[in-house]
């Protein structure tokens, strides 16, 4: 991999916007190696006499973008007909998504449920070319909980409990530490539980506890040997106290969140990621949904974006997920947009970069323009931080794309150049 020297104009370097007008970003063995203002004479960045120079002083530039709550096996809502694909088919539809994902310019993703070890490698080798990809194995579900599968009238013919292409049932505080092991053991980055009900599940209700204290802090307790930690699936306010009570790092979803309750997480240092685009999609895109998660949905759609304003009001950290599935999962960049009702550009752009990073525990690789990081870095043509909406059009504002200072896109036609 030589050399390559982006100039830049706007740069958003994860957390403001940089006051230079322009910078000078050198990229050398995968990394960000120099990041400077350019000035006449000697005192350029030193670069190889092959080093490649792209001009990218008309466009923005940022990190490449983080969705820390993603789906990488999502091909259906039904996620009984995920269930019943074949595991390699799933697989391909997985590469699919994940590529597809990579040239929106997400070039990490967090995976809450479903991803393996498979996809991790396979991506690493080159064999799939998507993000980053850090998984939670199966996402753990209670008997009749959001991850339990299985409808009503489902009879099993054996005391064995659900295990589908997502999530896996586990029942009590012993289960739970052998299947969290077990992920881990597996590869797994993160831990992931469901703390309340959901809305594509068949048997519970939104307001739904789940999991005992002994089982959440169980799950916990073992996440902290090997050094990670738990994302839990929580809609309501009482399920994300429960999991800030018990130590859960990272409260997915939060739709149902109050302003007390955004102020108890504030005070616990833990991270709320709303997945708004999701709601939007299920709601506005004529969706055969069965009468059950219509309900559901009902129950926290309106409500959604007011404990976004809370949450951010509170100082809560705030990360950036899609949860998307189906027919929807091409409304990734839709997120942007939707957080911007309630959060200016500038906190939005922040929560899919340097929030993201910090929550994952990748502060100094990931989500920056910082000598040393990851060389993920996005040249958009349009400015984000004035109109975030650009961002919801890749194909036509994303000129540039590099994940780990590989080129993936490159629409900088006339713009590719030997500069001095």
């Amino acid at each position: 991999m030589g050399e390559l020297l982006v100039k830049a104009g706007r740069v958003f370097d994860g957390r403001e916007l940089r006051p230079e007008p322009f910078l000078d970003i050198l990229v050398r063995d995968g990394r960000f190696a120099a990041i400077e203002a350019p000035r006449p004479g000697d005192s350029q960045i030193q670069r190889a006499p092959d080093c490649r120079v792209i001009d990218a002083r008309r466009l923005t530039v940022l990190p490449g973008f983080i969705d820390a709550h993603f789906h990488a096996v999502s091909s259906a809502l039904d996620i009984g007909v995920i269930d019943r694909t074949h595991p390699s088919q799933r697989a391909l539809g997985a590469r699919a998504h994940l590529e597809a994902a990579l040239r929106r310019g997400f070039t990490t993703v967090r995976d809450a449920g479903g991803a393996d070890i498979g996809l991790v490698r396979a991506t690493a080798e080159g064999l799939i070319d998507g993000p980053r990809l850090l998984i939670a194995g199966k996402a753990l579900s209670q008997t009749g909980g959001h991850g339990d599968m299985r409808p009503a009238d489902t009879v099993m013919s054996c005391g064995c409990g659900y295990s589908g292409a997502l999530s896996a049932v586990v029942d009590g505080p012993d289960q739970m530490r052998a299947a969290v092991r077990e992920q881990l053991r597996q590869g797994a980055n993160h831990i992931k539980l469901f703390v309340s009900g959901g809305v594509l599940s068949p048997t519970d209700p939104i307001w739904m506890d789940q999991f005992t204290d002994l089982e959440i802090r169980a799950a916990v307790e073992e996440a902290r040997t090997r050094r990670t930690y738990v994302m839990a699936h929580a809609h309501t306010a009482e399920a994300a106290r429960r999991c800030i009570a018990n130590g859960v790092r990272s409260i997915e979803h939060g739709t149902l969140l109050d302003r007390p309750t955004a102020g108890q997480v504030a005070e616990a240092a833990a991270f709320v990621v709303p997945t708004l685009s999701i709601i939007d999609g299920l709601r506005n895109g004529r969706l055969a949904l069965p009468a059950a998660a219509l309900a559901k949905l009902a129950a926290i759609g309106d409500a959604a974006s007011a404990a976004v304003e809370y949450c951010a009001s509170a100082g809560v950290r705030l990360g950036f997920g899609t949860d998307l599935f189906g027919e929807l999962r091409d409304r990734q960049c839709d997120e942007f947009t939707a957080r911007a009702r309630v959060q200016s550009a500038i906190d939005v752009l922040r929560s899919a970069t340097s929030i993201n990073a910090e929550l994952l525990g990748l502060t100094d690789e990931i989500g920056t323009l910082r000598v040393g990081a990851a060389a993920d870095l996005l040249a958009v043509e349009g400015d984000p931080l004035k109109d975030i909406a650009v961002l919801t059009e890749p194909q036509s504002h994303l000129k540039l794309i590099l994940a780990g200072g590989r080129v993936v896109v490159d629409q900088m036609t006339g713009a590719s150049c030997s500069l001095p």
